[in-house]
């Protein structure tokens, strides 16, 4: 597509959104009117099946590159090295947990509950009790293109937890079982054998089991720990960020999460440090029938620097699982956030039967002049994903950063994409995004860039990449651009492509076989968003996309 530069507001763009001022309260999103339903937009669309007739071919005897069945059994190729081979086997297994849950059902008896067994203070309480409030008033919205049935939000159960818990500063006291669990993982938490440079926060279903290196951290003056113990050491500092980017009444699942979340992590970087080594957190689900709704708060204060993994998995059950979580990064003067997900929740069979329902709000707020927060992404997991990881751009010279690559199979479906908001004067904002297609689903890339009228020479990048394999898979790309101040320069380009059976062909002459072909023409395609991972993650993303990414050809 052709760029979409400075004083120009594509046609299709909604209307416009008044600005909001800075904000002495806690924040507030005021955009939620920019998705609409795709079908009332005359947005740009591309499905592989469209525009061709299936056709019998003459052949030529012995040329079987003419016929239709190769070009089935070529598509049946590229699904099966694309296929997840061995999530059952890694991932997909549960273990029978002496756990405490509570019985199903969604009410303010189970708040209460929630918050009685966390032992929570009373502000706490009302938080949650206000957000169950909204969340009544509030209705499930309809504009993605994910289908999926109605959620019955009364038979699922909101709250899991082992009987057997560890203190929260000694491992020693942990299940052994749970900590064999996370090994089996490959998450080790024990002293012997845990990650020397990465701490972690291992989260089962409702609570963290363990969180490992609090003593280094604690020497830097760095918090890190379950957003439970949070609430009970440091509750001024939560009590102080909670809602402030992301506040309950913001959309339908972040209300829910307001209302309902167990548990996840907590980091606060004090002024003038950098974190001595990255953070991360591990989420799992176990029981069945449980929802997951953890949240995240992240704050970088003055000239303070934090990476931050996060990576997810869950049992192979049949029967869907729903993880609704928010995120919330704050970035104060000077200060950056690096935060790095590959997601892999179960993503339901070959038939689309189970899986994980991934509705997750994340947003990042650069507070302060000269702060920076950039979101790194991997998606292949879940059956169907629904995020958009964002940056509001509030104070001067900011940078707003988002690099993803979403790879659906089967029948998964994936809306996502992201929201860079300009406020601030002198701001950037970067958007790489690559989605891939295979088999059956659908890869939607939805994103946002709005210039508001006091933010001088903004400045944004974005580019959204697609790749279709096969004839049934679809992509489609839903751009919206708002520009308020004729200083501004918003480029947007976009593509998209399809393996061929020549460009295979073309390798295999060469004696490269077809995997290595496809890793090579993948990992070129997704070479952007892979060169922003952190090394930790290397490893996994080739396990994830089932491909040899790095020196698969020569």
């Amino acid at each position: 597509m052709a760029s979409l530069l400075s004083n120009t507001i594509s046609h299709f763009s909604p209307k416009p959104i008044k600005d909001s001022p800075k904000l002495n309260k806690p924040f507030s999103f005021q955009i939620k009117p920019i998705f609409f339903k795709p079908s009332k937009l005359n947005l740009f669309k591309i499905r592989a099946d469209v525009g061709f007739e299936s056709k019998t071919v003459k052949t030529v005897p012995g040329n079987s590159a003419a016929t239709g069945t190769s070009s089935t059994s070529s598509d049946d190729k590229i699904r099966e090295i694309l296929r997840n081979r061995d999530y059952n086997e890694k991932f997909g297994f549960n273990m029978d947990i002496d756990s405490f849950t509570i019985p199903k059902g969604l009410s303010k008896e189970t708040i209460r509950l929630i918050s009685s067994l966390k032992e929570e203070p009373d502000w706490m309480l009302d938080f949650r009790l206000n957000a169950f409030e909204r969340f009544l008033k509030l209705k499930e919205p309809k504009w993605s293109d994910n289908e999926y049935p109605i959620i019955d939000f009364q038979d699922m159960c909101y709250y899991s937890a082992p009987k057997k818990k560890p203190t929260v500063n000694s491992l020693e006291e942990a299940d052994p079982e749970l900590i064999k669990y996370f090994d089996r993982l490959g998450i080790p938490l024990t002293e012997r054998n845990r990650l020397a440079n990465v701490a972690v926060d291992a989260v089962l279903d409702s609570v963290s089991i363990a969180t490992t290196h609090r003593k280094t951290l604690e020497k830097a003056g760095v918090i890190f720990c379950s957003i439970s113990e949070a609430i009970q050491k440091y509750p001024d500092l939560v009590r102080k960020y909670l809602g402030r980017v992301v506040p309950s009444e913001d959309n339908y699942y972040a209300a829910l999460n307001s209302a309902v979340f167990s548990d996840g992590s907590f980091c606060y970087v004090p002024k003038d440090t950098k974190c001595p080594m990255q953070i991360s957190t591990y989420f799992r689900i176990n029981a069945m029938e449980t929802g997951q709704f953890e949240r995240t708060l992240i704050v970088a204060d003055d000239r303070s620097f934090v990476e931050y993994l996060e990576g997810c998995t869950a049992p192979s059950y049949d029967k869907n699982q729903l993880h609704a979580a928010v995120v919330e990064l704050y970035c104060a003067e000077g200060a950056e956030i690096k935060y790095s997900t590959v997601q892999n929740w179960y993503a339901g069979d070959e038939q689309g039967k189970g899986g994980i329902y991934n509705f997750v709000t994340k947003r990042g707020l650069c507070a302060g002049d000269r702060s920076k927060i950039s979101w790194t992404q991997v998606e292949t997991g879940s059956a169907i994903t629904w995020k958009y990881p964002s940056v509001v751009l509030e104070g001067d010279d900011t940078v707003g950063e988002f690099y993803s690559v979403a790879l659906t199979n089967n029948y998964q479906q994936a809306d996502t994409g992201t929201k860079m908001i300009h406020k601030g004067k002198n701001t950037r904002s970067r958007i790489i995004s690559k989605g891939i297609s295979v088999g059956h689903s659908r890869n939607c890339y939805r994103g946002l860039v709005q210039v508001q009228s006091k933010a001088d020479n903004a400045r944004n990048s974005s580019q959204c990449d697609s790749m279709l394999i096969g004839d049934t898979a679809a992509a489609n790309t839903y751009p919206y651009i708002q520009v308020k101040n004729p200083t501004a320069r918003v480029e947007h380009e976009a593509s998209t492509s399809k393996i061929g059976e020549d460009q295979l062909f073309y390798f295999q002459q060469r004696g490269i076989d077809y995997e290595k072909a496809m890793a090579a023409m993948i990992s070129g395609f997704c070479r952007d968003v892979f060169n922003e991972l952190p090394d930790e993650f290397g490893s996994e993303v080739n396990q994830l996309m089932s491909l040899k990414l790095e020196g698969s050809v020569g």
